[in-house]
């Protein structure tokens, strides 16, 4: 490459440097693909005001990552950002404030004369000249035959990945000579594409000595013989493994949807509790309080005028929550469970308490009377009238997606290659809506249910597309029914599917707006929850419309109507008798596009756990049907 140029490439969305895009994935850009680089590389040019501040959240990304003392994360930020970009392309916000990104893959294909070579090898260039249009930026082959305008030349759309999410550039020069030199000297590749939109169509060739494959011969598990082992690369943090991968590389093609799995953790911010606000003034004073570790420490400081704001604490709980700090610094702690459901029990508990809390800029909450004819399903509905969702990104995989309840059977991959103080993150305000049905009701339909054919059918379907997922590196104990999440949560799931659709047409939101909250708890501790919130960060999360519908005269409108429709799928009656036998190891029943299911950034499990004849008579057996007769008919 040569030339001068510009370095913004384009922009993207703090969501999409989150769940679509972020650390390690490819990003498809007009013209070309970028790698968006690990932490070491983000530039933030010294500007402040990026924490997002939520000591939940941020306590449960260090024990998913177990950091402890000095290693813990202190810091969620969200995507770095600065105004003037547009107007000042040579200042600060443009030269030295963005998410950092590369070139990958690596290799060119010019799209009039089908030559194929790397970016360095000095036959490509690189164009970003209009300040404004960042868009624009493209690759060039310089000297294309006699043509007066340099051709586009775009990225070749194959990569290697393996089990361990490493990613790396298809080898072209050794795959067409099987791993021989070329004959001829130095080989000149070309990339013939026949067409279509399989990867079988595609030949490469060597222009010196006439040698040709077909990209079908690396395919599937025989085409992976013919591929080198995978080098043990990460280009997010310009690193391999000293020592190798081991494992086999597979073929990938570039905007595969399997090349990047982002893992996450979200958290609602919550008012503060007593304990909570003991936690948090230990963290700001810890140098101060770091030794109060007994009655008689904080005898000795009580006294002393500038400790004069401990006398507002019981002593009793300041020492203990300096006690637990010590502990988690030292990663002595107790271990509390790692992931999504320790989140969602403080907002379990603070959504369904008897008495609301207190508003915040971040949280208020009102109680909202339960139309007479619905109390036999809700015992609960209240708006939240404002809320502020926090996310983080700990790591992605590449092949397989994660496994929220089994975290090892995925390998998770680092975001920075030396220790960081911080992760992305980011941040959304809305509104919602919560439903609390009554326990008394679910209870009795879940010992109904449990022992039932269909709900059998389930599990069994469960435990096969577990075992069917499994990583072949795996050699430990294996529970196929780990994280089977129940059957009343297969209910609330169902139930919260069909008034987000109900919702989506009567509240002007979209569907894809919108994001639940499952509340189900566990077997020890089972709760009866739903949370539907709207879930983007602009404008359109606050406009009032979904809280609107938690109203008498409206949410009872929107249940009706949602289990009416419920009731009928023009899929029918092939919808209607679905249910996972087997071998099939799908994770629903009586569910499909027409009728139940939503976006993928609505529903927090792809899809999965709906049956609606477990909500409404659709089927031979009306025993297994949540809703009273009085709803359903």
């Amino acid at each position: 490459m040569s030339g001068a140029y510009y370095r913004r490439v384009g922009a993207a969305r703090p969501s999409h440097l989150m769940y679509t895009g972020g650390i390690g994935s490819l990003v498809d850009l007009p013209n070309f693909s970028v790698l968006v680089k690990g932490l070491e590389s983000w530039t933030y040019g010294g500007v402040h005001g990026y924490d997002v501040d939520e000591p939940r959240l941020r306590a449960a990304v260090n024990r998913a990552l177990q950091l402890y003392g000095s290693d813990r994360i202190t810091e969620l930020r969200s995507a770095p950002w600065m105004e003037g970009a547009d107007q000042d392309p040579k200042g600060q916000a443009a030269q030295q404030i963005g998410a950092p990104v590369i070139p990958f893959p690596q290799w060119l294909r010019c799209t009039a004369c089908n030559e194929l070579g790397p970016i360095g090898s000095d036959i490509f260039r690189f164009i970003n000249s209009v300040p404004r249009a960042p868009h624009e930026a493209r690759f060039t082959h310089k000297g294309c035959g006699k043509r007066k305008k340099e051709p586009l030349a775009v990225a070749a759309r194959f990569l290697l990945a393996c089990t361990a999410g490493h990613l790396d550039e298809f080898p072209y020069v050794a795959f067409v000579h099987h791993g021989e030199s070329c004959s001829e000297g130095v080989p000149r590749m070309k990339m013939l594409d026949h067409g279509g939109n399989q990867a079988a169509r595609v030949t490469i060739s060597c222009t010196p000595c006439g040698t040709r494959r077909n990209i079908q011969e690396a395919q599937g598990v025989q085409g992976a013989q013919n591929l080198p082992g995978c080098r043990g690369r990460h280009p997010h943090l310009d690193s391999f493994d000293e020592e190798g991968c081991g494992q086999a590389a597979m073929l990938l093609v570039a905007g595969a949807s399997n090349q990047w799995f982002p893992i996450t953790l979200s958290a609602l911010a919550l008012p503060q509790t007593g304990d909570e606000g003991l936690a948090k003034l230990v963290e700001a004073r810890w140098d101060e309080l770091r030794k109060v570790t007994n009655q008689d420490a904080y005898d000795l400081l009580i006294d002393i005028p500038m400790f004069s704001y401990l006398t507002d604490h019981d002593a009793t709980a300041l020492i203990a929550a300096v006690q637990a700090r010590h502990a988690d610094q030292a990663g002595t702690a107790t271990p509390e469970k790692v992931g999504q459901e320790d989140l969602l029990s403080p907002e379990w508990e603070t959504l369904s308490a008897a008495k609301l809390p207190n508003p915040t800029d971040d949280f208020a909450l009102a109680h909202v009377p339960v139309p007479a004819s619905l109390t036999c399903l809700f015992s609960h509905v209240r708006q939240v009238e404002r809320l502020r969702e926090a996310r983080a990104l700990v790591g992605f995989t590449r092949l397989d997606a994660p496994d929220p309840e089994d975290p090892d059977l995925v390998t998770r991959v680092k975001l920075s290659r030396t220790s960081q103080k911080w992760i992305p993150a980011s941040e959304v305000r809305g509104e919602g809506i919560f439903l609390r049905l009554d326990e008394g009701l679910v209870a009795d339909w879940v010992t109904r249910v449990e022992e039932s054919a269909q709900m059998i059918a389930h599990l069994e379907s469960y435990k096969r597309f577990r075992t069917n997922r499994r990583s072949d590196r795996l050699t430990g104990a294996f529970d196929p029914e780990r994280g089977w999440p129940g059957e009343r949560y297969i209910a609330l799931h169902t139930l919260s599917h069909l008034l987000i659709r109900a919702i989506a047409l009567d509240c002007g939101y979209s569907s894809a707006s919108l994001a639940e909250r499952i509340y189900a708890g566990t077997e020890d501790d089972p709760h009866t929850g739903i949370l539907i919130y709207t879930a983007v960060p602009d404008s359109e999360g606050t406009l009032g419309g979904l809280v609107t519908l938690a109203e008498e005269e409206h949410f009872e409108r929107i249940v009706r109507s949602a289990l009416a429709g419920a009731r009928h799928c023009s899929s029918d009656p092939l919808c209607a008798e679905r249910l996972p036998q087997t071998p099939a190891d799908f994770l629903h029943g009586a569910a499909c596009h027409v009728c139940l299911f939503v976006s993928e950034t609505t529903c927090e499990r792809g899809n999965r756990f709906l049956d609606r004849s477990f909500l409404v008579p659709i089927g031979d057996d009306p025993s297994i049907v949540l809703s009273p007769k009085e709803l359903t008919g």
